[in-house]
């Protein structure tokens, strides 16, 4: 039985070619699942559209865009180049946990640098990469005063990869409003938080991500440029799926960004299902823009 929740949309119109608006085709595509979907899209110069955005949504490996962004400003003030090499001992490398880099390095003690932590933690979603980012930063509370300084409220940040696997109800403390995220990225890419170097290197990160190939990239134009981090969660014994998530930036074929982050929370829908959500609201979103 499906579940019906009431959808709360906060927008700045804008009329598609036709009669559909930014907000129809958005609203439409995330409506009538068995679960609770979030959406925020906002075009640089442009349209702006929240829908169910005061939930909290938990938004699982996406939060390992904030720790790049908090390591990288640390390294700044520390004056230490991305190349900079740091060595991860066997304690910082457990092995029930998704790493693509502890695969790499069965045999602990991986000499490694700062620039290939973050490309593993964002680019292949690495959760050992991520904390040892976390620790580079000083701490997740670091973490998350770092990005409520540079003037992002709609969230918050208290575990690492390694609470949220010892206990995974954690999840639920890392949330985020979808306009929250929108918002974050819009910061990263288009200030001056990061210095150029710092910030051209994570966009660039961003666009080679290679998870969640059915997400947000099924549903963008394969000739458009898309950076983006995915998240997800695994299933309670009841097959409800805590998160499922993906946020990202697509440049646009004048030039403006289109920043977009489609949380969903507590679904009892498919894996493909929610990753199809997902992918209809990008297409939706880009669909409006490029008419």
């Amino acid at each position: 039985m499906r579940v019906l929740f009431f959808i709360l949309v906060s927008v700045v119109l804008f009329s598609c070619a036709g009669s559909e608006t930014l907000q129809d085709a958005v609203v439409r595509a995330a409506s009538g699942y068995d679960a609770t979907v979030g959406v925020s899209v906002h075009v640089e110069n442009g349209p702006s559209i929240a829908v169910n955005d005061s939930v909290r949504y938990p938004i699982m490996s996406v939060f390992k865009f904030h720790v790049a962004s908090a390591a990288l400003k640390t390294l700044e003030r520390a004056g230490l180049p991305l190349d900079a090499e740091v060595t991860l001992s066997r304690r910082q490398l457990p092995p029930a946990t998704y790493s693509p880099l502890r695969d790499a390095h069965p045999e602990g003690d991986v000499l490694t640098s700062y620039r290939e932590l973050v490309e593993y933690a964002v680019a292949l979603s690495d959760n050992n990469a991520c904390d040892a980012l976390i620790d580079l930063a000083g701490g997740i509370d670091s973490v998350s005063a770092f990005v409520r300084n540079i003037g992002i409220d709609g969230f918050d940040l208290t575990q690492t990869e390694k609470s949220m696997h010892e206990n995974p109800n954690r999840c639920y403390d890392n949330w985020s409003h979808p306009s929250s995220m929108t918002a974050m990225l819009e910061k990263i890419y288009a200030s001056d938080v990061l210095c150029h170097e710092h910030r051209d290197f994570l966009c660039a990160v961003m666009e080679s991500t290679t998870t969640g190939p059915d997400k947000l990239r099924a549903g963008v134009p394969p000739h458009l440029t898309l950076g983006h981090k995915t998240g997800h969660s695994d299933r309670w014994p009841d097959g409800v799926k805590a998160g499922d998530a993906d946020a990202g930036v697509v440049t646009l074929p004048d030039g403006r960004r289109l920043y977009i982050a489609v949380f969903i929370r507590d679904s009892r829908e498919s894996d493909a299902v929610n990753a199809a959500i997902i992918a209809d609201v990008a297409a939706a979103a880009c669909r409006c823009m490029l008419r």
